[in-house]
Formats: structure tokens, sequence, C-alpha cells
């Protein structure tokens, strides 16, 4: 399946195996908006002075051959990637925003999903933790690594670590528009509200945690509008093969 073209629509394929690259290249559809680019950041810098300009990567190809998932990226920096998102994910723009998440889930089948702080650039969006990989991902030989993505902002967000988890499923490729949310089951050895009650503690401690809070998933009636349509379609989806 090639996922070249953007439906607007939510689809959910199961993965066994992750093709990712790094290759050289520029995206000349965002350098074409560079004032605008750079103008548009500094507003948002002004009113959330946390953000900044590092480098991140977006996927320029995304396929799927079987149940490999076939990625190849680039680098950019991270006001361009700002300008596309807040412009609506400009599909002419002809990438991908990729990214892996941990799909926790209680021992209890409850979901936990994190509230995005204030000062974030997603503030009040509500998903599994995740994070856009960064040059840190990028193993030397070029791969990018979304395992290790994937248990960095884990820890980072919640605290938790691999002995918090009971059982690691395979990935599973949630496209959304130009959203590419790659999601690996993480089912914890506690019930959702408890571990739900230890983030929360954890998050009390910190000066300025990038979530605000956890919101635990039960039933349909959980799945607010605030909740990202790649989490809520990768929910359905879980509590449809139950």
């Amino acid at each position: 399946m090639s996922a070249d073209g953007d439906t607007g629509t939510v689809s959910v394929h199961p993965v066994s195996r992750l093709d990712l690259r790094v290759e050289p290249g520029i995206w000349t559809e965002a350098e074409r908006h560079r004032s605008a680019i750079d103008a548009h950041f500094a507003v948002r810098q002004a009113a959330t002075p946390q953000i900044w300009n590092g480098r991140v990567l977006v996927m320029r190809h995304l396929e799927v051959e079987g149940e490999t998932l076939v990625g190849r990226f680039i680098e950019v920096d991270f006001a361009s990637f700002l300008w596309w998102r807040d412009h609506g994910w400009k599909p002419e723009f002809n990438v991908y925003n990729a990214f892996a998440a941990a799909a926790l889930e209680g021992a209890d089948g409850a979901f936990l999903l994190g509230v995005m702080a204030p000062w974030t650039a997603a503030a009040g969006r509500v998903y599994f933790p995740c994070g856009t990989p960064d040059l840190s991902d990028v193993t030397p030989d070029r791969r990018v690594d979304f395992e290790a993505s994937l248990w960095r902002e884990l820890a980072e967000e919640t605290g938790l670590t691999r002995a918090d988890i009971a059982r690691d499923g395979g990935w599973t490729l949630v496209l959304d528009g130009r959203r590419a949310a790659v999601l690996r089951p993480l089912v914890l050895a506690d019930e959702g509200e408890a571990v739900a009650e230890v983030i929360r503690a954890r998050l009390a401690q910190e000066a300025e945690p990038e979530l605000s809070g956890i919101r635990v998933v039960r039933h349909e009636a959980d799945l607010t509008a605030d909740v990202m349509p790649f989490a809520a379609a990768y929910v359905r989806n879980r509590w449809t093969a139950s």
C-alpha cells in the first residue's frame, strides 16, 4: 500500500517490521515560505518561550509493503514543522508527521493518554506519550530508531520504564491525513487508574512537566473532542479486536 496521497481519512494497519531511514534532502516546499516561517515562529516563541527551534525529522516517503512500514526521512528545523502543522498539514508539502507512540494499556484494559501542558506546542490535546523524532533517534548507519524514541518519550513524559510493562506488543500504524502514528501496545502490570495516580504524583513534582494530566479511557464517552483522532482510532480498533 502506498501512502503518498492524502485522503483525510483515518486508517489502522498492523505492521511487524519498521524500515526507517534518514536521507539527505531539503524540504524545498517549506523553504519557499522561509520568511513566513520565521515570522510565525517568532510569534509562537514570544507566546511560549519554552519552545525552541531544534532539528527534527519528517517523513518524505511512506509505504506499507506487506507488514513492513517503509519510511524515508529528512532533517528540518522545528520552525518549519510548526508552520506546516499550524497551517493544516498541507498535503502539497509532500511529507508526513511520523512518530512512535507508547499505547499504554492498564492490566484492566483501561488506556492511559496524556494531556499536553499549556506551555507545549500541542497544549490541551490528549494522546498517547510520543514525540517528533529528532537527530538523537538516528543510528550511526542512518536508521531512525522508533523504539528508542518511544522509550525516551515515555520516560520523559510519565517516568515509566520497561520495568513497568508486563507485555510489549508489536507495532500498529495509524494514518490520519498527514499524521503517521506508529503505536506500540504496552500493557502495564497494574490497573490503569493506579498507574495514572503514580504518574500524576510525579507530574506534580515537576516545575514544567510536558503533561498537565493523565486521562484514563474505558468507554466511548471518554473519547472526547480533545482526544487526537489517531489515538481515538487506535483505541476503538483495540476494542473491536478484543
